[in-house]
């Protein structure tokens, strides 16, 4: 509320300018302070008197993801100044994934408090979030979420398809199936360089449903980022007419004080469940829906995610999944095409940035149109969604399986253990020639969670043995407590909670042991006796890491598991 007037009435909430002004003791001059500089950089009082829009600026010469945002920001503030608000450009944090080390999810939390902090720093009556790259979008929303100030999501887009002799090839499913040939030694130096030249025609994010494009899809689904807005690559005309769209929706977001509390809700976080789970989607956006939804105290249960998708097909074609690509998702309609497709399992009064229902956008994006990307509901490519959620003595708290993008011939398999306790060993043994290991071996990845590795790598994709490359074998079942990425197929089973770094019974797997997959049934099974376990956890108990200072210190001590959304557990609000 705002300070009382001099007849008792309380003064309306500050904006623009005159926001979170700083203090000198004297409000006034603070805010006389604060324009004498800023006309500094040539703003007439004219100008200064407009809602003042946020425009969060991520590019950089690491992120090639982002190599569009100079266009977009134009656009963007061209939308805001032909709404009648002042467009402010600020820096935040850019993460890029395979420009940030360890991790990029290691360094996601900061660029959400980064994020957060800033828009509650300057003044801004509403903010337009420009990313695109894996955790930048995740990062954008958490912050966002926190600072609760009125916000829409600007995703970058993906890149275009390249061509490598006469077949279409994109980042980065792709750059996995060529890699794995490459290692199979079915193809030589020359090709795998020449096939690098192809695979990332323009910037953007990877052109197949990996995390970036999932992520852009559940932000179109949560209803924070512009209807349409998900699937225009990003160096096309509709990439930056949305952009220009997006400065407009934020002008009237202020006016209208529509903050992230009443768009993101219990309701628009099962609409975006259930979208992941239609399009095939990266098992990352489970971790960070998880955590966007924890910072306003809305709990994402791994048995009601599980329910979602026995009752969610997938219907989207894109590889790692299917066939297609980004832009082929795009020409056949997009995210909205395929919300008519899920209108029956959808809530159809959740807000959206638009001021209007998802049910509402779904009406007003008309008819569709024959096409060959999204299928009918009534003709799924998988009749249950991407995902599922497994349980067991081996991850007692739970463990997901895209099972989507695994061989059916896998997902009922018993095994035995080939154990590698960490990320060095992993590499140090996995294509030796003496490696002990067969096609109907299991293979068994530790300490690559949260707090194991840190920050929880996409290590969880554990190449095929090179021995058995060599002799045609294209998958086999894998287990580990970390994450793959979105592009990534196989059977992989990832997120096993909790992880061996805590001393869960992933710590205490032992090559040779038996285990056992049921996807069907949803079973992760150690086949070992508990009084054995027991045995060994006695034997050797497992210490926590820590460290001594800075950033990392303060991820060791807070950072919650997959299950909470890997977020630091002062970041989260109470479950509501």
């Amino acid at each position: 509320m705002g300070e009382s007037d001099k007849k008792g009435n309380a003064a309306p909430p500050a904006s623009g300018l005159s926001k979170g002004l700083t203090s000198y003791g004297d409000a006034g001059f603070s805010l006389f302070l604060r324009k004498a500089f800023i006309k500094g950089a040539g703003y007439t009082d004219d100008a200064l008197s407009r809602p003042v829009i946020g425009i969060a600026a991520t590019g950089s010469g690491f992120n090639p993801c982002h190599g569009n945002a100079p266009q977009l920001l134009e656009a963007v503030r061209r939308g805001v100044m032909l709404s009648g608000g002042l467009p402010v450009e600020f820096p935040t944090i850019s993460i890029h994934e395979s420009f940030a080390h360890p991790t990029s999810m290691f360094l996601r939390n900061l660029m959400s408090m980064d994020t957060e902090e800033m828009i509650r720093a300057q003044p801004m009556d509403a903010v337009v979030l420009v990313g695109g790259c894996d955790k930048t979008v995740p990062a954008q929303l958490m912050g966002a979420a926190s600072a609760n100030v009125p916000a829409v999501q600007l995703v970058t887009g993906s890149m275009l398809t390249g061509s490598h002799d006469g077949t279409r090839v994109g980042a980065c499913t792709d750059c996995r199936r060529y890699w794995g040939r490459y290692r199979a030694e079915e193809i030589d130096a020359d090709e795998i360089g020449r096939v690098n030249d192809q695979l990332v025609a323009s910037v953007g994010t990877c052109s197949v449903m990996g995390t970036a494009s999932t992520m852009a899809c559940v932000a179109e689904a949560l209803g924070m980022a512009l209807p349409g807005s998900a699937s225009p690559p990003a160096v096309t005309a509709d990439r930056i007419r949305v952009a220009e769209r997006s400065g407009a929706t934020a002008v009237a977001l202020a006016k209208a004080k529509l903050a992230p509390d009443r768009i993101i809700t219990a309701k628009s976080v099962e609409n975006a469940l259930r979208v992941l789970l239609a399009i095939g989607g990266s098992t990352n956006g489970i971790v960070h829906l998880t955590a966007i939804a924890g910072r306003l105290g809305i709990p994402v249960d791994l048995a009601r995610l599980d329910e979602l998708g026995r009752e969610t097909p997938v219907l989207v074609d894109l590889k790692p999944s299917g066939q297609w690509y980004m832009e082929d998702f795009h020409h056949a309609g997009g995210v909205p095409a395929l919300l008519r497709e899920l209108k029956p399992l959808l809530h159809l009064d959740a807000m959206t940035v638009t001021g209007r229902t998802l049910g509402e956008e779904i009406e007003a994006s008309g008819a569709g149109f024959p096409q060959e990307v999204i299928r009918p509901l009534a003709k799924p490519i998988f009749a249950q969604g991407g995902i599922a959620v497994l349980r067991g003595n081996l991850a007692p708290g739970g463990a997901i399986i895209k099972q989507s993008a695994a061989d059916a011939r896998l997902m009922r398999h018993e095994g035995r253990a080939v154990v590698f306790e960490n990320a060095a060993d992993l590499a140090e043994r996995l294509d030796r020639d003496d490696l002990d290991v067969t096609a109907d071996d299991i293979l068994v990845l530790k300490n690559i969670g949260p707090k194991g590795a840190p920050g929880m790598p996409e290590a969880g994709y554990l190449p095929i043995p090179r021995k058995l490359a060599r002799a045609g074998v294209k998958d086999m079942v894998r287990i580990s407590d970390g994450r793959m990425s979105g592009t990534a197929a196989g059977t992989i089973v990832l997120h096993v909670t909790p992880e061996a770094a805590l001393g869960g019974p992933l710590a205490y797997v032992r090559t040779g042991d038996r285990i056992r997959l049921d996807v069907a049934n949803r079973s992760l099974l150690l086949l070992v006796d508990d009084a054995e376990l027991r045995r060994r956890r006695e034997a050797r108990p497992v210490t926590p890491p820590t460290a001594e200072r800075g950033y990392l210190k303060l991820f060791l001590d807070t950072v919650t598991q997959a299950d909470q959304g890997v977020d630091f557990d002062f970041l989260r609000l109470p479950r509501k």
